[in-house]
This record gives structure tokens, sequence and C-alpha cells, in this order.
């Protein structure tokens, strides 16, 4: 699958959790623009694996920072 269609998939996901409706941009961070907490990220991230059939390991979770990471992130893991 490619970037384009990855990004559309996770803005999908991620629209239940932007209480605040922030635009998102790949420079949109989790916690500072979004303000997601730590229970929000672990929910938000199961959804994640669960569309896309993959394992975002701790150390993985702990490097991204912004939506434009993750959508790199989700692109690599699905090989």
């Amino acid at each position: 699958m490619d970037r384009a269609a990855t990004d559309e998939q996770i803005r999908a996901q991620i629209a239940p959790f932007n209480k605040k409706g922030v635009e998102v941009s790949d420079a949109t961070s989790f916690v500072d623009d979004l303000e997601f907490d730590s229970l929000t990220v672990m929910d938000f991230v199961a959804a994640i694996e669960d569309e896309f059939d993959i394992i975002i390991s701790m150390n993985q979770q702990a490097e991204i920072e912004t939506y434009g990471q993750l959508v790199d992130a989700v692109v690599k893991l699905q090989g």
C-alpha cells in the first residue's frame, strides 16, 4: 500500500480520537497538538495495529511523535 492510501486510512482511524478537531498534517504532534494522554495513545495504536494487521513495538511507539512519523512507520511495517 502506498503512503497516500495509508495516510487516508490512518486519518479515518484518528478522527474519533481527535476530540478538538485539530487539522492533522504530517507535523501534527500527538502530545502537543492533539493532546493525547498515554491511554489515548494506547487505544489509538491498538486501532492502527488492528486496521493494518501490524504490530508497533514499544520502542517504535516511543520514537513516533508526529502524524507523519506514524504514517511512515506503518508504510515501512507493511513491507
